[in-house]
This record gives C-alpha cells, structure tokens and sequence, in this order.
C-alpha cells in the first residue's frame, strides 16, 4: 500500500471530494442528503468549515482518497467545545485504513484546538438493507465511541425508515474554566 499523506482541504478540491460523496448520496444512505450538491455549493461548505474547524483530505500517489471535516455540534455557545465529525472515503479504496488515518488527524488536530467532545450522528438499518449496514458504527466503536442515544424511523431515503444513532468520544478534560477554542486557521501547525 502507498503511503496516505494528509493536507487540508482547499475550495479547489470540491470537483473531487464530489466524486467520492456523490455515490454514497446516490446509492447508499449513509448520508441523508438525497441530491448530489452542486461544485459551488462543495467550495462554499469547505470555505466555512475552514473559518474554525478542520477539514482534511488524505492523498494516496497524489490523488485524494477521502476526507474528513468537523462542524458545530450545536450554535449555541455552551456547546462550544462540541463538535460533529463526518467522514467519506472513495469507495474503491475502503479497507485500507483510510478512515482510521483521518479520524486520527482529524482527533489531534481537534484536541490541540481545544475541542473535548466528538460526536458523530449516524444511520443506522432497521434490519437488512440493500442501501446501508452498520459497519458505521462498528468503526466508531473500534475507536473509541460509545453508543448515547437512537433516534427512531426520523430519516426517510429510498422509500424506507432510518433510524440514527449518536455516538461520543472524549478527547480532553473537561476543567473549569473550560479551555479556549483556537479556531482552525489559528493553530500552529
């Protein structure tokens, strides 16, 4: 296997990361957006996550292979040191460790910003189903996330019900007072 390095994303990169999440729009229900978005609109999400948070690609031989980025858990400040993460990689090159390498980045990159709680909201079958399964959350386990709620039958793709799990990690203590965010562009990398 080819060494993955790992960049941040750039507006420019929106063409490509379209590419690997148009199929999970498509064919899968991983995500619950049902229309591919447009490059400008990609450009536009990856400009404003950049404003305070990460947003990392992983390159193998030059090429993008995945990405992973955070966004607030919730608006108000008293979630702060909340974040939600997401994460595709190109569905030719899953199994080969891609997702685990950006949750690791991503993780310290988080924890250096001052970030204590990850969460990541997920879809989860109701029984056998061609368009989702749940090796989601079977990977949130393996590092470290635990089960905190299930939503049930609230997201509807496919003319079926999904429900969605939130799943947590702790990165950081949580003292008081609570450490200062550094927003993304302001970190020593």
């Amino acid at each position: 296997m080819s060494e993955l390095q790992l960049r941040t994303a750039e507006a420019g990169d929106a063409a490509r990361l379209l590419e690997i999440y148009a199929p999970y729009v498509e064919k899968t229900a991983i995500t619950f957006e049902d229309e591919v978005p447009a490059v400008s609109e990609f450009e536009a999400r990856i400009t404003r996550t950049l404003k305070r948070y990460p947003y990392l690609v992983a390159l193998k031989d030059g090429q993008i292979v995945g990405y992973a980025y955070a966004s607030p858990f919730k608006e108000r400040a008293a979630y702060d040191h909340s974040v939600e993460l997401s994460i595709y990689v190109d569905a030719n090159q899953r199994h080969q460790h891609i997702g685990r390498f950006l949750y690791d980045a991503i993780e310290a990159v988080l924890k250096k910003q001052g970030f204590l709680n990850l969460n990541a909201c997920i879809a989860a079958p109701i029984g056998a189903d061609p368009y989702l399964d749940d090796n989601s959350i079977r990977f949130h386990e393996h590092l470290g996330y635990r089960l905190v709620g299930r939503f049930h039958q609230c997201g509807y793709k496919f003319s079926r019900w999904y429900d969605m799990v939130w799943m947590e990690k702790m990165i950081g203590d949580h003292a008081i007072p609570a450490p200062a965010i550094i927003p993304y562009p302001e970190l020593d990398q």
